[in-house]
């Protein structure tokens, strides 16, 4: 039977998802499910977090599959990206400059970017192009673990 050797610093997991309601919960439980196999379930708070705006913003503003991508190359670091079929990229994600303002107490969603933006050590995103055309979509991707948002 193969186990996984803790001493392995680097690890990838990619979990594929259906443009379904039940798919951000599924990719969450995923989550926890795979920080607990590698014994980091102290980043799973922030890492759920990240994992659910993106996860929520792929199904909300795309018409397609996504998925979901946990990848870390070191110890105590967790990359957090989601890849959907829409190669715009959100307002938030087009550069490090400040976001639009926080949306009103009574607004039911634009909070999303912000909270990433503030929980994560880092973030980004790339545009998959195939032969110069934007038909690839795009990877958002947040950071957690290292100093800095997450102490």
């Amino acid at each position: 039977m193969a186990t996984v050797s803790p001493s392995s610093p680097s690890w990838s997991y990619v979990l594929q998802l259906p443009h379904d309601p039940r798919a951000p919960g599924i990719a969450r439980a995923t989550l926890r499910t795979v920080l607990a196999a590698h014994d980091l379930p102290h980043l799973t708070p922030t890492a759920e977090l990240l994992a659910s705006e993106l996860l929520t913003n792929a199904h909300l503003h795309t018409k397609g599959p996504y998925a979901l991508r946990l990848l870390s190359n070191d110890p105590d670091h967790l990359r957090v990206a989601v890849w959907d079929t829409d190669p715009c990229i959100p307002p938030g994600f087009r550069e490090k400059g400040a976001l639009a303002a926080v949306p009103p107490d009574d607004a039911e969603g634009g909070r999303g970017l912000h909270l990433v933006r503030a929980c994560a050590d880092s973030w980004g995103v790339s545009v998959l192009r195939e032969l110069g055309a934007a038909t690839g979509g795009k990877l958002l991707w947040a950071e957690c673990g290292r100093t800095g948002a997450n102490g």
